[in-house]
């Protein structure tokens, strides 16, 4: 008997919910079917890929080799099927392309308006998160590209990313800040025990904010804690306090007053990335040279968003 590829997705199915049932639900086949696929791929490796513990189902030592063997396998056969049917014409093609929300709202919509122009036909996918959503959503497979922002650890070994831009944070506030009265500039250490309206765990910003306060020598103070930035910008039009936020999400926000930080500052590096075991299809790359064309001829001629900078 030979392995065969439906066996292996069944196999991963199962693996990543841990449930039969569910895993049948979710390939679209009913559960003895199911089973029967699993025993079956189990005969022909010859040692079982799951047990059952305390009624919950775990991988076996097998299963654990297997897993990470057999998702590849799976993208592989599944970026050459979309290879060839973009070349003979069989279908549009897709890309899918992941975000930060400073990012989708300043770099991305003239790089995404230039791939429309030139790539009617392909079908475009946005999908906007925080760093940490966006890295984890490459790594499973569910987006071909994302503009994220590099953290501080480093790059997941799993990503192939390229730093592109530095972009500078900025102090967003309702009321100008005593301490800014002289300079125009605020430290660091002036936010000490000023209310911070704080986003979500997963987005950057959270982890920069924090980072660069203990950095200073203080614990930050947190006013609301867990937006995304839409609300955290509505907060501190509100008056619920102040946040850290990259310049150009408050230019069209004219109840908001912005602030710079004093040198050093707070910067980001932004980065494109995608995952380096799949090898990224017409549309994908084609997406990502027109970014990086886009990202030259902006700094060429002084036309990237407020606050950001090339990297050389």
């Amino acid at each position: 008997m030979k392995m065969q590829l439906h066996q292996l997705r069944y196999f991963v199915a199962v693996a990543e919910v841990r449930h039969f049932t569910q895993a049948a639900d979710i390939v679209g086949i009913t559960q003895p079917s199911l089973s029967k696929q699993v025993h079956a791929l189990e005969t022909t490796l010859g040692a079982p890929l799951f047990e059952r513990v305390r009624g919950n189902i775990a991988l076996t030592a097998a299963g654990e080799v297997l897993l990470p063997l057999a998702k590849r396998i799976l993208a592989d056969v599944d970026t050459a099927t979309r290879e060839v049917q973009e070349l003979v014409g069989l279908r549009r093609g897709r890309v899918r392309l992941g975000a930060t929300p400073s990012l989708a709202t300043s770099l991305a919509p003239p790089v995404l308006r230039r791939f429309r122009d030139a790539h009617p036909a392909v079908d475009l996918r946005v999908e906007e998160g925080g760093s940490q959503d966006l890295v984890r959503d490459l790594l499973r497979g569910d987006l071909d590209l994302a503009l994220i922002i590099m953290p501080a650890q480093g790059a997941d070994p799993g990503l192939r990313v390229d730093p592109i831009l530095r972009e500078s944070l900025v102090v967003a506030s309702v009321e100008p800040l005593p301490a800014a009265l002289v300079s125009g500039e605020l430290r660091i250490t002036d936010l000490r025990g000023q209310p911070l309206v704080m986003f979500r765990e997963g987005y950057d910003l959270r982890d920069a904010t924090i980072q660069a306060c203990r950095e200073a020598g203080f614990e930050p103070t947190f006013s609301v804690d867990g937006g995304e930035m839409d609300a955290v910008l509505s907060f501190v039009e509100a008056g619920l306090g102040i946040a850290l936020v990259p310049g150009i999400v408050v230019s069209r926000r004219p109840g908001v007053r912005v602030t710079r930080l004093a040198p050093p500052g707070v910067s980001r590096t932004i980065a494109v990335a995608r995952r380096r075991d799949v090898v990224p299809t017409h549309a994908g790359r084609e997406l990502r040279r027109i970014l990086l064309d886009y990202v030259h001829a902006a700094t060429s001629t002084s036309d990237l968003p407020p606050g950001v900078e090339p990297l050389p």
